[in-house]
């Protein structure tokens, strides 16, 4: 047999490993759609959940796994920005750089679920938040950090160097070539890692179990207090996100349209998780269009 129809058969066979794999997940995605999209309204959207009863909606979870996302990245974007900066412009290669990237590997391989106990035993109770949306947003920070630095320092490593020159031979300082310059040739991608790593932290389901909470209390959405538990503004309430909901709705079987419920949360989990990824995509290319054309 000689080496062309090895190479054919090769790729024949790695082309239907991908469409294997493609349409085990294309099933899975329209099976979840299919399943739960019926019983998906403005009124689940918006309206509370009940427990022993039926006609419960989403509203309050939705709302929690929103706003626990906005929190987290305003922890999280300024850590990974300033560290993603410093590994891709000013660290030198020696033993502390290597420590740091080991460290953030060992850190995004780590299970969820072990980043839940960890804020759990840190946040909850020995920082005493309790559990709250600030104990989650930490948690979920610790989950976030590698994964958005890394995209951080690969975009910024991405612009060529001769764009670095340039800054410096216009007189800038390094760091005013690096926000002035490099930031922005490379906002792209950090604004397609941005969003996708908010549709990672939006599906998150065991690391908030031990550190946001199981229970949705009810909002009272003209209270604007951030230190009282009924305004929606507080971190300091318990909130039970989406996933988690989904979870509990499961395990716990306290109502009796559960399945229908968890079959239109679920819906909405992967709808919003879609919307996070192909969004990201688009706003990149078109970002990179305008860059590219400017």
């Amino acid at each position: 047999m000689n080496a062309k129809k090895i190479d054919k058969i090769a790729t024949g066979v790695l082309y239907a490993i991908s469409g294997i794999i493609v349409f085990i997940l294309a099933a899975m995605l329209l099976y979840i759609l299919l399943r739960g999209l019926p019983h998906v309204s403005w009124h689940f959207l918006t309206s509370p959940s009940k427990a022993y009863q039926t006609g419960g909606g989403i509203g309050i979870q939705l709302f929690n796994s929103l706003y626990l996302l906005l929190i987290t990245m305003i922890i999280s974007f300024p850590l990974s920005l300033g560290a993603g900066i410093y590994l891709s412009e000013y660290a030198k290669k020696n033993w502390l750089t290597d420590l740091i990237r080991t460290s953030i590997e060992i850190l995004s391989s780590l299970p969820s679920v072990v980043v839940g106990l960890f804020g759990f035993l840190v946040f909850v109770i020995q920082f005493q938040y309790g559990f709250s949306i600030l104990s989650g947003a930490l948690a979920l920070t610790l989950f976030n950090l590698p994964l958005l630095t890394r995209n951080i320092e690969e975009s910024l490593r991405a612009i060529h160097f001769t764009q670095r020159e340039a800054g410096l031979a216009l007189g800038l300082s390094r760091w005013e070539t690096v926000i002035h310059v490099v930031l922005p040739e490379a906002s792209p991608g950090i604004l397609t890692g941005l969003i996708l790593s908010s549709g990672r932290i939006f599906g998150e389901a065991a690391a908030l179990i031990y550190t946001a909470g199981q229970s949705a209390p009810a909002l009272d959405f003209t209270n604007w207090n951030p230190l009282s538990v009924s305004s929606p503004i507080s971190i300091f309430r318990q909130a039970e996100t989406l996933a988690v909901h989904i979870w509990k709705i499961n395990s716990e079987g306290t109502m009796p349209d559960g399945a229908q419920v968890s079959a239109g949360a679920s819906a909405v989990l992967i709808l919003a998780v879609l919307i996070f990824n192909f969004g990201a995509r688009a706003l990149g290319k078109r970002l990179h269009q305008k860059l590219t054309s400017a």
